[in-house]
């Protein structure tokens, strides 16, 4: 049995919560996002409590049972909170600006990289870290996922962008012999 799908959505008050056949529509202050299940999970709606159950025994149903429920509970959260990632640049003369809806870095190349901020998510820049937010879990892990790979981390000298909280593993350099 998935742990996860047991497990009840409470609803905030400021979240309305309807469901349409095998959608439920999700209607905060600023915004308006579906989940569409293709019919594939049972959902129940008391109150302010969004229950999710499987339909049948089989392997795929109880997958779906859990995954639903999660993306629900993303929603959720992603509406009353919101989600964030913190990128680091490291590296000499390594750095990054904001201007209108676009992200300029500067990472070593011999031009500026600019990024184009998507609509829904906000990014931020303060000395050598930045900052995205987002309501959508998996936007904001792709715009970092994005950036990142602009300059990956290398392991000599851990130049490049990073998540906040990754270990890179170092190497150590070439030796002399004497």
């Amino acid at each position: 049995m998935s742990r996860i799908g047991k497990k009840p959505i409470t609803i905030p008050s400021d979240i309305e919560v309807k469901i349409d056949k095998t959608k439920i529509i999700f209607k905060g202050k600023k915004e308006t996002k579906e989940l569409e299940t293709y019919g594939r999970v049972g959902i129940n709606l008391d109150s302010n409590l969004l229950v999710f159950s499987k339909i049948n025994d089989e392997v795929k149903s109880r997958a779906f049972w859990g995954t639903y429920r999660a993306l629900a509970n993303n929603i959720v959260v992603g509406m009353r909170d919101g989600f964030s990632k913190i990128l680091e640049i490291n590296g000499v003369g390594y750095k990054a600006s904001v201007s209108g809806k676009v992200l300029e870095l500067n990472l070593g190349f011999s031009h500026p990289v600019k990024y184009d901020i998507p609509d829904n998510i906000t990014i931020s820049v303060e000395k050598n870290n930045i900052t995205i937010n987002g309501s959508d879990k998996q936007q904001v892990g792709q715009v970092a996922a994005e950036i990142r790979e602009f300059r990956p981390p290398e392991p000599y000298k851990g130049k490049g962008v990073k998540y906040k909280d990754e270990v890179i593993l170092r190497k150590a350099g070439k030796t002399s012999k004497k």
